[in-house]
């Protein structure tokens, strides 16, 4: 981490600008993460990139093994500059990154003994993984799953759009994870490897000051 350049490129922020930067990141977390297993509606996988965004989400995982990418970025609002973004060809490999990450692989699923929202245990990192809009997950993902979550629902709908689900399950948990003992926020070293991020993506022509920078060191 090059600490000079990130206090160089800082210098062409708005105070305000690098103060918000720093008020988002306080509540950046990775403890929890959400993946979209080949979700066709371009607007739903936006959608979710930008819960995430909103509830301090730092990583996405899309797996776009049947439809291609599913990012619409003008219904994800530019959420997908400030959201980690991974892409995966297929849930075997998703799954297997995840878990080497010591993620706990939860499926959105209303089976029976699900949890829910105020009862999923939070004490290990969680990955939430969402499905198709008719299909729901993969038989393959949730025989590999180590738990399901369910939204209770009391009417005569039995699901929700992925995006609302995605949106109602996060903000709960996120309150929930705040609220907690558990140590959630990113490291030091996660969060000056965003400030660098971020402000290069903030600044026009970042490349050619960067390369101007390196030339006067």
């Amino acid at each position: 981490m090059d600490i000079d350049l990130l206090e160089y490129l800082e210098g062409f922020l708005t105070e305000a600008r690098r103060n918000r930067f720093l008020e988002v990141l306080s509540c950046r977390t990775r403890h929890i993460t959400v993946a979209l297993e080949d979700v066709y509606q371009l607007h739903n996988a936006s959608a979710v990139i930008r819960s995430c965004d909103i509830f301090g989400i730092q990583d996405a995982h899309l797996i776009e093994a049947r439809f291609g990418s599913r990012l619409d970025k003008k219904i994800a609002m530019g959420a997908q500059r400030w959201v980690d973004i991974h892409r995966y060809d297929s849930t075997r490999a998703c799954v297997h990154t995840l878990r080497e990450k010591g993620y706990r692989i939860v499926v959105t699923s209303p089976r029976e003994g699900s949890a829910t929202p105020e009862s999923l245990s939070l004490d290990q990192p969680v990955a939430l993984f969402f499905g198709t809009e008719k299909e729901g997950l993969s038989d393959a993902l949730l025989q590999q799953a180590d738990e399901a979550i369910h939204i209770p629902m009391v009417g005569f709908t039995e699901s929700l759009n992925v995006s609302v689900a995605a949106a109602i399950i996060l903000r709960q948990l996120a309150t929930r994870l705040r609220a907690s003992g558990i140590p959630w926020q990113l490291t030091e070293p996660e969060i000056l490897e965003k400030r660098l991020d971020w402000t290069k993506k903030t600044i026009k022509s970042a490349p050619d000051i960067i390369a101007r920078y390196r030339k006067s060191t």
